[in-house]
């Protein structure tokens, strides 16, 4: 496989992954109160939900899913979201959509959680306007429809959800629903990487190495894979170990090189492999000794924090 082949299937797989892994996160919680704690103690949410309080059940549901106060059950999470979606909660109804579509606690069926986010969307969820966007990107529960996707995204993006905007910049950029629009897909991408999402500082990096709704900046590359890499982006380190290796937009470093691609390498990609052995055919033994043990300080400190 040579290596234009190798980069643009890391490319598929870093993107897939970039997605799973950001979109897994948003499991922790259900409904666009995620950050806010929960309304009633156990002890008083349980007596309250089992009267039929439409509050306290979400918030029993919720902290079953987190395990905050109870030991963590999915099941039972399931049970009193369904409860109170089942009495109109928006948020409990995408919090139904969202185990639904993950199988956590019930059967995994994308046409229920295609009907349970699409009533929270009716109620302006956020998050379940989100995931309508995304099942119908990869026609999960429903045909795959890419204007219906952006549709969904763009709702949730301009309500400030940073899957959303990160999602919606990659549409523009590919004109997947949308008119093809590099400009745009970088407002979107900026929209979230000032929100920390490392896809969108990953895919930030490309916009500048290939000058597409920017001018060409190898600097302003490096700078952005940097920040994904660090974030633990193992299709970032990837890249940011190209850069290194041939000196585009940082100077020229194999030990730099070496260490960056064989931490990415490290993540379960058997082509980076071959990239970062190329790359020992450059070191000294001594170089190649130092950018082991760079390597092992950057495994630590930028693969171990996010597994």
């Amino acid at each position: 496989m040579n290596e234009g082949t190798r980069i643009k299937l890391l490319l598929m797989i870093s993107f897939v992954v970039l997605s799973g892994t950001a979109f897994m996160q948003r499991t922790a919680f259900a409904g666009d109160d995620a950050g806010n704690s929960t309304r009633f103690s156990i002890e008083e949410c349980l007596p309250l939900a089992e009267q039929g309080d439409a509050d306290a059940q979400f918030d029993l549901g919720r902290m079953y899913y987190n395990g905050h106060g109870v030991p963590q059950d999915y099941k039972e999470a399931a049970k009193w979201f369904r409860k109170a979606a089942e009495q109109g909660d928006a948020n409990a109804q995408s919090g139904l959509g969202i185990v639904y579509f993950y199988g956590i606690g019930v059967p995994q069926d994308y046409k229920e959680a295609m009907e349970w986010c699409r009533k929270a969307a009716e109620q302006g969820v956020s998050t379940a306007h989100f995931f309508l966007g995304f099942m119908y990107y990869n026609g999960q529960g429903v045909p795959q429809d890419y204007k219906e996707a952006a549709k969904w995204f763009r709702k949730a993006a301009e309500q400030g959800d940073a899957d959303a905007q990160c999602m919606l910049g990659t549409m523009y950029r590919d004109g997947h629903g949308v008119l093809q629009d590099y400009k745009e897909a970088v407002n979107w991408y900026r929209k979230a990487e000032e929100q920390g999402v490392a896809g969108a500082q990953y895919f930030l990096g490309f916009m500048y190495r290939d000058g597409h709704g920017v001018p060409q900046d190898y600097k302003e590359a490096a700078k952005w894979f940097r920040k994904a890499a660090e974030q633990g982006d193992a299709g970032a380190q990837f890249f940011l170990g190209i850069m290194y290796r041939d000196g585009h937009g940082v100077l020229q470093d194999y030990v730099e090189s070496y260490a960056w691609l064989n931490i990415s390498a490290a993540q379960g990609d058997e082509n980076i492999s071959e990239v970062r052995d190329a790359v020992v055919e450059k070191l000294s033994l001594d170089a190649l000794a130092k950018a082991q043990e760079l390597s092992k300080e950057y495994y630590k400190k930028y693969v171990e924090p996010f597994q």
